[in-house]
């Protein structure tokens, strides 16, 4: 058996070894959730006294959409002041400057490939609210993906108001009347 060098073509070891790399930065564990277990989150915005970006995890308890962090306040949404309920798919690409700079540096295209592997998909779970003095709220969530369906599905069984999904329209009373004169 014969082992590959890489000393006659030094561009194709750079792009060996950051295709490598990028596929390490993106190989993480999905994380699927089940509906009972908290789900990790980070709270993006909408939630008074946390701040924007802050780790914790969403769980369903004793009537209430919880956001508990480790050793700061957490906080809590009633399931019955919930108005509406939404989960998305989103992706975002990952590895910063140095995967940008290595995308950039690969010639004959390769960077095209490497993009192919530096993006991470997660969900996102937007919960629409009414707090005590009936004013509107809402807060943001990003959440591993497969997390926010089951979320938003556990939230439909314990009565919350849920949003259609995208690309599901709603069939309704939408009738046109067309009053063109001839």
């Amino acid at each position: 058996m014969r082992l590959v060098t890489y000393r006659r073509c030094p561009v194709r070891a750079c792009l060996v070894l950051l295709v490598s790399a990028g596929a390490g930065l993106v190989a993480g564990d999905a994380g699927k959730a089940t509906a009972d277990a908290p789900a990790r989150a980070t709270h993006v915005l909408g939630l008074e006294d946390i701040p924007k970006g802050a780790n914790g995890h969403l769980l369903i308890q004793a009537g209430a959409l919880k956001f508990q962090q480790d050793k700061r306040p957490n906080a809590q949404i009633t399931i019955a002041s919930i108005q509406s309920v939404f989960s998305g798919e989103q992706d975002r690409q990952v590895g910063g400057v140095p995967m940008a700079l290595g995308q950039a540096a690969t010639p004959f295209g390769g960077g095209r490939v490497i993009g192919l592997f530096s993006h991470k998909k997660y969900d996102t779970l937007t919960v629409q609210y009414v707090d005590a003095n009936g004013g509107l709220h809402g807060a943001v969530f990003q959440l591993n993906k497969g997390q926010g369906q089951a979320l938003r599905n556990k939230l439909q069984s314990e009565g919350a108001q849920v949003a259609p999904r995208e690309g599901h329209a709603m069939k309704g009373n939408a009738s046109v009347s067309n009053n063109e004169s001839k």
